[in-house]
């Protein structure tokens, strides 16, 4: 099928009929994209960039108590909501919640307001195939590996300040559930397996994981994807790049998020998705997040295509949000189309 849609693949059979071209090709502006996979079972979004969590856990609890101490030991994750996540294009509104009353004193208590601080995660995601694993029989690392069917591009839209109100003792709820965007094409896992290599810590993983987690192809684990966001603000006729960064960034790989969800006897059926979690580099400007790349906005960041009001702190109504993603080697590449979004102003009743 490559070699057939490629313009110089070594089948041209398409390439050089103009009739057949007419019959099997339509232009994607006449056309709209509709999930993957039209009632996704299950959703649950891990945590597993090693450098997104360090970042957060710096700027919250300090450098000496970045990693939790559970974070090195198992993947972490939570459950989101299926029912809100929606095709790449779709666009939704700014959500409304509790916002804590005073930033210092949290026993002031909350109100109810639309989110100041809204924002991307650049994210991955795979979908589950494969027969059920039935319930109280946890899957192993061998059989993780055959039940991942394929992934697409993910973003896991976040109201900050409604999550820092909410989120102790269990975690994300209202401030994640409004909305999760992710693309439409499913990229078979199978097509990957020549982009797969190490991730950017090394070979093995200190401390040393349960017997459960433990993977012998840790070193080769890891898909190389190129990751790009951009934000186009409403009245901008061009996006502007604002991070760059590569999946090759993650600690837990996905066999490894898949044997922790079912390590207590979870059944996972097919079509259930995996979020991977922010996905974050080292460096300030592959951070996967405005909560990063503004320091939970101590800074700004430039919109360089942007000539009315070019900076942001988090996301303002009108903008829109475009996340691409390519893995590359040597001459072969394969791209997973976008992941868009458009930030409507926040839904208002009326009579």
């Amino acid at each position: 099928l490559i070699d057939l849609l490629s313009i110089n693949g070594n089948d041209d059979r398409l390439s050089s009929n103009v009739n057949y071209q007419s019959i099997v090709l339509i232009d994607r502006k006449l056309i709209s994209m509709c999930l993957p996979i039209d009632r996704i079972g299950d959703y649950t979004d891990f945590y597993s960039s090693i450098d997104h969590a360090r970042n957060v856990g710096i700027m919250f609890r300090g450098v000496e108590n970045a990693l939790q101490p559970n974070w090195l030991h198992c993947p972490i994750g939570y459950h989101g909501r299926s029912s809100s996540i929606v095709v790449s294009g779709t666009s939704f509104h700014r959500p409304s919640g509790q916002l804590q009353a005073d930033e210092k004193d949290k026993s002031l208590g909350s109100h109810y307001l639309p989110s100041n601080k809204l924002d991307f995660e650049l994210e991955l995601a795979f979908f589950i195939g494969g027969p059920e694993n039935k319930l109280g029989e946890p899957l192993s690392i061998s059989e993780a590996e055959n039940r991942i069917f394929g992934v697409v591009l993910m973003n896991d839209w976040s109201a900050r300040d409604i999550q820092s109100w909410e989120y102790v003792p269990l975690g994300p709820f209202t401030a994640k559930n409004f909305c999760t965007s992710i693309s439409p094409w499913i990229v078979p896992i199978s097509a990957l397996n020549i982009f797969r290599g190490p991730n950017s810590f090394g070979n093995e993983q200190l401390p040393r994981v349960l017997d459960y987690l433990h993977d012998d192809k840790y070193h080769d684990s890891f898909y190389h994807v190129d990751l790009q966001v951009s934000i186009r603000g409403e009245i901008d006729m061009t996006p502007s790049i604002v991070t760059r960064t590569n999946a090759k960034y993650l600690y837990w790989n996905f066999k490894q998020q898949l044997v922790h969800h079912s390590i207590t006897g979870c059944n996972i059926r097919p079509g259930d998705l995996m979020g991977t979690g922010t996905i974050s580099g080292t460096t300030e400007d592959s951070f996967g997040s405005l909560l990063e790349l503004t320091w939970n906005n101590q800074r700004s960041i430039q919109l360089s295509n942007s000539s009315r009001n070019p900076t942001r702190g988090f996301l303002l109504d009108g903008d829109e949000v475009v996340i691409t993603g390519k893995a590359t080697i040597g001459d072969i590449s394969i791209g997973f189309g976008e992941c868009r979004g458009l930030i409507l102003p926040t839904y208002r009743k009326t009579n």
